[in-house]
């Protein structure tokens, strides 16, 4: 099969009815597909629009009302079953799709999109080229580097490549009714600092007694601001936040152990005047939203941090280090966390 010229995959498909972009990326990867998919409802106004992304994230979706349908795919706690997958197979054809775009590149949603059934395909070739067949899934493709710009850049420019305006812009939308969902409302808007002290691994976390000093750190130098922490709806991290609450020498504004889903999170973060947390998906949501944000990392790549953290807006990205044998991030100072934070809020 003989692909198209991937630069004007739009100008012949501007009258599609239906279109779907596939995404089976956890919750980084949703986030910063946000812009792409604006991008894509844009050049198709009349156009039914449909997204497929992982199960698990699909209640961060709220935000983009106007994408007609959400469809979810079992990644996690577990994988899709083989009968899972012919199941998502059938009801992509049953639902005769005029385009389908694929910005993942992943061996799983590549054949997915294949076996769709939509008459236009257009996909991001992987950074290995993919297997020698993979060109044949896609009735067009795009070629951009993965380790050149943050990675919702990265997805615009594939749609740029294609014939779509470029504007990389994150148009969500967070109705008031999820901020008072989670017990906050209106006027306490920047009046809290959120903290998401926890991520999937303790290599990847702060020390319990550095996270401690730096609440209490944050209390002093911020004496008119409250403090708000949450953690993910897992044993362990319900339990590392009983711990860090019994150390605390000060009781919490506000503690979200587990009970948010994506979009309270969301509208939780946007709404206090700080965000601090490791490299975790709370991380990404503030970058959706722009909220000021002091994060932790690990010491990754340069193409990692290039790939994650945006070069502008307001968040400052510190690296630690993992030295052997140490259960915790090291060699990230407290005072360098809160300088940062008092730089973002110019106190």
């Amino acid at each position: 099969m003989k692909n198209d010229s991937p630069g004007n995959f739009l100008a012949r498909t501007r009258e599609a009815k239906k279109i779907m972009v596939l995404d089976l990326g956890f919750l980084g990867d949703t986030v910063h597909l946000l812009p792409a998919l604006w991008m894509v409802r844009q050049a198709y106004p009349k156009a039914e629009l449909h997204v497929t992304v992982a199960s698990h994230v699909t209640s961060l979706m709220t935000c983009v009302p106007w994408v007609d349908r959400i469809w979810g795919y079992m990644r996690y706690p577990r994988h899709a079953t083989l009968g899972e997958n012919f199941q998502m197979i059938a009801a992509l054809r049953r639902e005769k799709f005029d385009v389908l775009i694929n910005l993942n590149g992943s061996d799983r949603s590549s054949w997915l999109t294949f076996l769709s059934g939509a008459r236009k395909r257009l996909g991001r070739m992987p950074s290995d080229g993919g297997p020698p067949f993979w060109k044949r899934m896609f009735t067009a493709h795009v070629y951009y580097p993965f380790d050149n710009d943050t990675l919702y850049l990265q997805r615009c420019r594939c749609l740029e490549k294609a014939g779509f305006r470029f504007t990389p812009e994150f148009h969500t939308q967070i109705a008031p009714e999820y901020l008072q969902a989670a017990g906050i409302s209106e006027t306490d808007k920047g009046d809290y600092f959120h903290i998401s002290p926890f991520t999937t691994a303790d290599s990847r976390e702060l020390p319990p007694a550095q996270l401690a000093e730096l609440v209490d750190q944050l209390t002093d130098i911020f004496p008119k601001k409250k403090i708000a922490l949450s953690c993910a709806p897992t044993d362990r991290e319900m339990k590392k936040m009983a711990e860090l609450l019994g150390i605390l020498s000060r009781k919490p504004w506000r503690v979200f152990a587990g009970d948010l889903n994506l979009i309270q999170l969301a509208a939780v973060i946007s709404h206090g005047a700080l965000h601090l947390s490791g490299d975790t998906g709370p991380f990404h949501l503030a970058v959706m939203t722009n909220s000021p944000t002091v994060a932790w990392f690990c010491p990754f790549s340069d193409e990692h941090l290039r790939q994650w953290v945006p070069t502008s807006g307001p968040i400052k990205a510190i690296v630690g280090a993992q030295e052997p044998g140490a259960q915790f991030l090291t060699n990230i100072a407290t005072a360098d966390l809160v300088a940062a934070a008092q730089k973002l809020l110019k106190k």
